[in-house]
């Protein structure tokens, strides 16, 4: 290892708030001879130890004023800090002003989002904007040529090890990487305390900042570097099956925001962000079997959601089919050691996941950002446009193939019959396209279309789709409407007997 740039520790300020792990820090700096500055509740927790600690008070000759609020801002205190020892004007003025130099400075932040996460006070929030901590961290990162910056609790230990190893002495790349950890974390809270206050009059501005990460396998492809920022482990506990990938993870998101817009017993099988399968029934093994039926060919490999407990019997049927990932909210005990029968098998436990209120993708040299799409409709919402009005059983299978339809690329169709997925086209450059090849998939699967219902993301410019649809079998309509021509398709519904419902809401899915 070097020696150039190499820095020796002789005296650190310590102003945390989490001190989980401070101790062995503190007892290893002061082995070293370190002297040790520190204010509030950090010096008690020093002095407890029996450990000398100079306050900053006395340094500044300043008390802690306006509740705690002004501790360390004094030029006493980030004199020592950005003062730079290979400039004489520096140290001339660190002399005439008797300001000692700090080489190292260990901070923890108040904890901005915990708070935000449990509680409404704003006041109560706004207090837990680091002032001091976040100015301490930028100043020390700053001049981290001179001094060592440990931001946060987590490298808490990271410092102790240097400490050990190198017996106080860093070097300049160490101090640059801790630094570049500095900033990462200031920038992180800062962006947390913007979002909470642009919340209500919002300025036009994309803050993300997301410090859990996990490199993945590959992206989408092999060639592809890919990486998740998100704690997973938050969302769902694994429990068994191979490392989550890059596609399995987009698989698992568009599962857990279709499965979200229903509320009875419903179970979904998903290949490539879509529904292959998807039916809702009392008995959850029989919801599993109607769902598998829509589409076995395409439910091999698949990924699979629940909203119920997955029992035995289920679970029986399920290990009959090769799928790569299952997810429901629990499982019973012998259900579960059956599933694990195969190695691989990627089994989640879904802990009531947060979905994000916005969707971003990137576009261009830039981004696209707008609210997920969160409306779900409902039987007050469905405008009856003809003559024949829909039944009871055949508004149910209208609502149930909307929802599903809205989670469907587009152009999307969706053909539903006694709360089952009959038929889907999915992603065509043409609706008319979506609709024949949704029957085609209906034929294949061996199930019938008499009887069914469809539903449609955005409005028919034609006739065209319920001719062909009624041609099919097709009972029922829904659609937003908006067409100029809504009256070809309203007319020939009239003509033949269908029942349509619009409901004034697209569901685009690109």
């Amino acid at each position: 290892m070097s020696t150039d740039g190499n820095k020796k520790i002789q005296r650190a300020l310590i102003s945390v708030f989490d001190k989980t792990g401070l101790e062995p820090i503190v007892k290893t700096l002061h082995e070293q001879g370190v002297e040790i500055l520190s204010t509030g509740g950090t010096r008690e927790f020093v002095e407890a130890m029996g450990i000398p600690v100079t306050k900053v008070e006395d340094l500044t000759a300043y008390p802690s004023i306006l509740g705690g609020r002004v501790k360390t801002l004094h030029p006493k205190v980030f004199g020592g800090i950005l003062a730079r020892t290979a400039n004489a004007s520096d140290l001339a003025e660190l002399e005439q002003y008797q300001i000692p130099t700090v080489n190292l400075v260990i901070v923890d932040l108040y904890p901005f989002e915990k708070t935000v996460a449990s509680t409404q006070d704003k006041q109560a929030i706004i207090e837990k904007i680091d002032i001091g901590g976040i100015s301490l961290i930028r100043a020390a990162a700053k001049n981290h040529n001179d001094v060592l910056i440990v931001p946060c609790v987590e490298w808490y230990e990271k410092l102790h090890a240097l400490l050990t190893s190198q017996n106080g002495e860093t070097t300049l790349g160490q101090r640059r990487l801790f630094a570049a950890k500095a900033f990462e974390v200031s920038s992180h809270y800062d962006t947390a305390i913007f979002n909470w206050f642009n919340t209500e009059e919002q300025i036009p501005a994309l803050k993300m900042s997301e410090t859990t990460a996990k490199t993945l396998r590959y992206g989408e492809n092999p060639h592809q570097k890919g990486y998740y920022f998100g704690d997973f482990e938050r969302a769902f506990e694994q429990l068994n099956g191979k490392e989550v990938s890059y596609n399995n993870l987009l698989d698992i998101d568009a599962a857990v925001n279709l499965i979200a817009d229903f509320r009875e017993t419903a179970f979904a099988i998903l290949k490539h962000n879509n529904a292959c399968g998807m039916a809702e029934d009392a008995v959850l093994k029989n919801a599993y079997l109607k769902a598998l039926a829509g589409d076995p060919v395409s439910a091999f490999g698949g990924v699979l959601i629940t909203n119920r407990t997955i029992d035995l019997a289920t679970a029986e049927e399920m290990n009959k089919l090769f799928f790569e990932v299952i997810i429901a909210p629990a499982y019973d005990a012998e259900a579960l050691e059956l599933l694990k029968s195969k190695t691989n098998r990627i089994i989640l436990l879904n802990k009531g996941v947060t979905l994000s209120v916005n969707t971003v993708r990137t576009a261009l040299n830039g981004f696209l950002v707008q609210e997920r799409d969160t409306l779900t409709e409902t039987a007050d919402m469905l405008k009856t446009v003809t003559d024949t009005a829909p039944t009871q059983s055949q508004t149910a299978d209208l609502l149930f193939a909307v929802k599903l339809v809205k989670h469907t690329k587009s152009n999307a169709i969706i053909l539903v019959k006694d709360g089952q997925l009959v038929g889907i086209g999915t992603g065509h450059t043409s609706r008319i396209d979506a609709l024949k090849h949704a029957i085609a998939k209906a034929a294949e699967a061996g199930l019938s279309v008499e009887g069914a219902v469809m539903a449609s993301d955005a409005f028919f410019p034609f006739n065209d789709c319920v001719q062909i649809a009624h041609e099919a079998g097709v009972k029922a309509v829904i659609q937003p409407g908006g067409s100029v021509r809504d009256k070809d398709s309203v007319d020939y519904c009239n003509q033949n007997g269908l029942a349509m419902v619009m409901t004034g809401v697209r569901h685009f899915k690109h």
